[in-house]
């Protein structure tokens, strides 16, 4: 396994993500995110064709990104890694959208559409790096094969998702309003790339895929229930449909209010206990 390329594609984010490219586009240098957790898992993890069988077949696994982007190369699942990001909200963003009862603030409206395009870019500067070392990968979120998927079972979807990715690299598991708990919370975005090298995956410190979240646990959480102005959220799980008609109704109010074209909303996110961190276990409710 090849620790040496782990080390640089690490340093890559980590030094880009440092950089003025991670920008809220605000009139300082204010940056989108606060330093990422990053995580590897094996191409051959049987997660990956799991999630073939359980998501639907048009989801992808990374062998398949990979012989999209490179038809006339072999690889074998054994040789492919991906690896994963957490971009956390910074501290000033999650304590402005804390305080939203209804709609998105201006920042975090910001780290959706200025983090998200700094969150593209990181992707385009791992691929291009990487093959300049002559390392071929792929981004699936920027590759052409990506797509929503309106599935029969899951409603919305799509053909890759960062979140399952990043529970197969050990970065955290799954909550009630389906966002990903991880050692520095909820409060986040996703990023990963498939790379044609074996790199020792991470461990996963956990077994269930919804180990972290307290309310799956004993019931004694709910806190984003009551957080979604739409009531998108219940003890039943997440609503996607319902969840994404409301976000789309905030691309009005976002131009309305703080003057430049976004949306968001990330209420669930914040003001929660798992927003900056593993919430600690607490007695039932029963």
């Amino acid at each position: 396994m090849d620790g040496k390329l782990a080390e640089f594609i690490e340093a890559k984010i980590k030094e880009f993500t440092a950089s003025e490219a991670n920008s809220m586009q605000k009139e300082t240098l204010e940056p989108a995110w606060a330093e990422p957790l990053i995580g590897v898992s094996s191409g051959a993890d049987p997660l990956y064709t799991f999630y073939k069988s359980h998501i639907g077949d048009f989801h992808l696994t990374p062998l398949e990104f990979l012989r999209h982007k490179y038809p006339d190369d072999a690889f074998s699942a054994e040789e492919v890694s991906v690896v994963s990001w957490v971009l956390p909200q910074t501290k000033a963003t999650k304590a402005d959208n804390r305080e939203e009862k209804f709609l998105p603030s201006e920042r975090w409206a910001r780290s959706r559409i200025y983090g998200g395009e700094f969150n593209n870019a990181l992707r385009r500067e791992l691929e291009e790096a990487l093959e300049v070392e002559g390392i071929k990968a792929v981004s699936p979120m920027i590759s052409p094969v990506w797509k929503f998927i309106k599935s029969e079972k899951h409603g919305l979807a799509s053909n890759w998702s960062e979140r399952h990715a990043a529970f197969a690299a050990g970065l955290g598991t799954f909550s009630l309003s389906d966002g990903l708990i991880t050692p520095v919370g909820k409060a986040h975005r996703l990023g990963s790339i498939i790379v044609a090298k074996g790199i020792e995956p991470s461990k996963r410190l956990y077994e269930g895929h919804a180990e972290h979240c307290l309310f799956y646990q004993n019931g004694s959480c709910g806190k984003c229930i009551e957080r979604c102005p739409i009531g998108a959220i219940t003890k039943e799980g997440h609503d996607k449909a319902l969840c994404q008609r409301y976000v789309d109704m905030t691309w009005q109010y976002v131009e309305r209010a703080h003057h430049f074209k976004g949306y968001g909303c990330g209420l669930c996110q914040t003001g929660v206990p798992c927003e900056s961190k593993i919430p600690k276990r607490k007695a039932s409710f029963n």
